[in-house]
């Protein structure tokens, strides 16, 4: 089967910025930020993005560019042994995508919201209460909110669309409309913000550097742990987008383009959050602190309650900002659909339409439960699981397999042979030390807590589905990885 190309390099950069740019861009970097030092946290942030973020892109770029496969694919290629981590990456952002979508699916409830502003003075309780219809535990699923059901089913039936069309006329074509309109957007939310009365307050609260917190090697994690996941790292993607790249180009400098765009536009998102969160502080006569909230907190309470405040524009300005959730979110919904599909085509040598539709029917069916009055708490149980033993995990196995393994000069020739930017000693320092020794403490640390008190409070027996599910994914992709493939 002729493997599909990018139009260009533009087509590449910008899907990948897309697949890279997520809803965690627009409020969890902000509230990092924030909470570990302020313009202070800039310097471990961007000793993480130098020392790990760019040498692992680039190496899940070199996987892909070189042995011209699906993520499990081209770790086969690379080493037999290695295709149960190319599974683990894709099935382990499958699982991922199956919540991922449902808050993409309240952000488009949010927008028709918006127009009207239906969260009124209290938008913890109409969130929670109205929109959710949030259950007393994850135990106790409550049926489903019909709102967010029909949403869920649109947002998956949009990237069944795209996908279904390919790699250049489906994805690259999508990210061409979406990566340009998420930066206007982005744009007009940060002149709106800055023109506030009281947002410079809350601007020098995001950016007023505190240099003691740079001693406390909590802060130095918090970066590590923001950059891998804001690159979308660990989940297949990078790997099956750069296998779509002709064999002679340049991966590194696109690396370099791809973190760096995607660094500045969560730094951009964050003048736009701080800054409408200022002026509210200063229309309530709150401290900044207690306003600030994080992850969905700060997406679905805290900012649509900045919003009903403002002066003016609120309708426009509320729009705006929910538009660019669900469009940031689509963009990063789709890559990780692309990557488990295009796994089916080449393990099983399925037709692109027949993987996209085991996929699409899959993913749906997997996020049914979030969609249920009790579908929050197993979002943020799985969030945990996931992103600790899915993508840290085979961020960590990556590193190890290429660099003690296989050999980071094998993988280092070929990127250098078409890159401007070389890959020289520095590459190789951090994918066999520095990358694999801050995921493995950052697993370790996670670990550790994990045990010592059950993660945010939750029955045992809900902890217990949620680690069964993550076993049951490795013990998949070891069985995918022994089966007899289509090559």
């Amino acid at each position: 089967m002729e493997r599909e190309l990018w139009s260009g390099r533009t087509g590449f950069v910008l899907s990948a910025i897309g697949a890279a740019i997520g809803l965690g861009n627009i409020w969890r970097f902000s509230y990092v930020v924030y909470n570990n030092g302020g313009g202070a946290f800039l310097i471990p942030y961007f000793v993480a993005l130098f020392t790990t973020g760019i040498s692992l892109l680039i190496l899940e770029f070199a996987i892909g560019n070189r042995f011209r496969g699906s993520t499990p694919l081209s770790f086969r290629r690379a080493r037999r042994g290695f295709e149960w981590i190319g599974w683990w990456a894709v099935l382990g952002g499958f699982i991922l995508v199956t919540y991922y979508v449902v808050i993409i699916s309240w952000s488009l409830v949010y927008i028709f919201k918006s127009f009207t502003l239906a969260w009124g003075d209290d938008p913890n309780s109409y969130f929670f209460g109205s929109v959710l219809g949030l259950s007393g535990s994850p135990l106790d699923l409550g049926g489903f909110s019909s709102e967010i059901l029909a949403s869920l089913i649109i947002i998956w039936v949009a990237n069944w669309l795209i996908v279904a069309k390919g790699v250049e006329k489906g994805i690259e074509r999508a990210n061409r409309i979406f990566i340009p309109l998420l930066w206007i957007l982005a744009i007009i939310l940060v002149v709106r913000a800055v023109t506030l009365p009281g947002s410079l307050d809350g601007i020098d609260w995001y950016l007023k550097p505190d240099f003691s917190r740079l001693v406390d090697y909590n802060v130095w994690l918090a970066a590590y742990g923001q950059i891998f996941f804001s690159l979308s790292l660990g989940w297949g993607v990078m790997t099956v987008y750069a296998s779509y790249l002709p064999e002679n180009s340049d991966i590194v400098t696109n690396s370099f383009i791809i973190s760096l765009a995607n660094c500045a536009f969560s730094f951009l998102l964050g003048f736009a959050v701080f800054g409408t969160l200022g002026y509210m502080a200063s229309a309530t006569n709150q401290d900044i602190s207690t306003v600030v909230d994080q992850s969905i907190g700060l997406a679905f309470v805290a900012f649509p309650k900045a919003l009903s405040l403002l002066p003016g524009l609120k309708v426009f300005t509320a729009v705006v900002f929910f538009t660019s959730l669900v469009i940031a979110g689509l963009a990063t919904s789709i890559s990780v659909f692309e990557a488990f599909a295009t796994g089916l085509m080449d393990k099983f040598g399925l037709e692109r339409n027949k993987a996209v539709n085991i996929t699409f029917v899959m993913g749906l069916a997997g996020s049914i439960l979030y969609a249920t009055r009790a579908g929050l708490y197993w979002l943020d149980i799985m969030d945990n699981f996931i992103n600790i033993y899915g993508l840290m995990f085979v961020g960590f196995l990556e590193a190890l397999a290429i660099g003690w393994i296989l050999g980071p000069e094998k993988v280092k020739v070929w990127v250098n042979k078409n890159s401007e930017i070389k890959a020289g000693r520095w590459w190789d320092v951090s994918i066999k030390l520095i990358t694999p020794l801050v995921l493995a403490l950052l697993i370790m640390l996670n670990t550790k807590s994990n045990l010592e008190s059950p993660y945010g409070g939750y029955p045992e027996i809900a902890l217990a589905i949620g680690v069964v599910i993550i076993l049951a994914g490795m013990i998949v992709s070891v069985v995918l990885s022994l089966m007899r493939g289509a090559e």
